[in-house]
């Protein structure tokens, strides 16, 4: 398929912007069937503004939740990213890779 150069207007601020050949054919090539609404520039505005809102990246956007515990191998007071459960062993990250290392062999 032969694609021609495309003026389209931003839904955001409205300034006429090309939608090129070579964008065509790249939307076309990832299976992408809709013309994009906004403006180089509204679209990079937006992708930070989503970013802001989650909290950056990783973790889905959620700023990970530690809790207080106490290692069961060296007794040394750590935070771990899981909610610590009565009679289950919680490690520091120097013990856990030591225990991990242990079972592994």
């Amino acid at each position: 398929m032969s694609y021609v150069d495309k003026t389209l207007t931003c839904v955001e601020c409205g300034v006429e912007f090309t939608f090129s050949a070579a964008e065509q054919e790249f939307f076309a090539g990832r299976g992408l069937t809709n013309e994009p609404k906004r403006c180089p520039e509204c679209r990079q505005a937006r992708k930070q503004q989503r970013r802001e809102e989650r909290g950056g990246w990783g973790s889905y956007g959620r700023q990970r939740e530690m809790h207080d515990a106490v290692c069961a191998e060296c007794g040394k007071e750590c935070q771990v990213p899981f909610e610590p459960r009565e009679g289950r062993p919680v490690y520091c990250s120097e013990c856990y890779a030591k225990v991990r290392d242990r079972n592994s062999v």
